[in-house]
């Protein structure tokens, strides 16, 4: 993992809610071990080693490996659902909020692709009662972009015949950022969410 992914896993900001320090500390840790080796791959003593910690240190905050991703899966799903929400309640057409909305989307998952990937990406690692907890943050997710996709739709600012699939193929433009981000690439991710949000209103047939 490169020193910028380091960063990134590593923002204080990103992590600021999670106390004492030690607990974000393996949240971090087990950020980066998710990104790099994949969630089943990763054993608890590599998230403690990455933590500079004993393995039993580790159960002190964590029962278990599962409880980490599922912490990290809610604090992600949690500040992806915000800067939706802020998005959508600002003032201005639907095509300006919607262009917000994809544009600091996407600023999140390429600023912070690390946490971005395991958030997005290991949904399925989950138990069954903290995969429905994800869930329900997803289907409000879903529920903001739609709002402001069905609102240019009422106004006559959007040409879009179908509503969900549209908004549907919207996140996972914005989400796949993730996945294949570089800070080594040629563009920054304000760069990156500017040239999203223009495909995407070119998409929904804004004015």
């Amino acid at each position: 993992m490169s020193t910028a992914e380091e960063t990134t896993a590593g923002d204080p900001q990103a992590w600021a809610e999670v106390t004492p320090d030690a607990a974000r500390r393996l949240l971090i840790a087990a950020v980066e071990a998710f990104a790099e080796r994949g969630y089943h791959a990763t054993t608890t003593r590599d998230i403690a080693g990455r933590a500079g910690m004993s393995p039993a240190a580790l159960y002190i905050h964590y029962k278990t490996k599962e409880e980490l991703l599922h912490r990290i899966s809610r604090i992600g799903h949690e500040k992806a659902l915000d800067i939706l929400r802020t998005a959508a309640a600002r003032e201005g057409s639907a095509a300006e909020r919607l262009a917000d909305a994809v544009s600091s989307f996407v600023r999140w998952h390429a600023g912070g692709r690390t946490t971005a990937r395991v958030v997005q990406y290991e949904l399925d690692s989950l138990g069954p009662d903290a995969r429905a907890e994800i869930l329900a943050l997803r289907r409000q997710v879903d529920a903001e972009v739609r709002g402001i996709v069905e609102d240019g739709v009422a106004d006559g600012s959007f040409d879009v015949p179908d509503v969900k699939g549209t908004t549907l193929a919207i996140l996972s433009l914005c989400i796949d950022v993730a996945r294949w981000f570089s800070l080594d690439g040629p563009r920054t991710p304000d760069e990156v969410g500017a040239l999203y949000a223009d495909l995407v209103l070119r998409m929904v047939g804004a004015d």
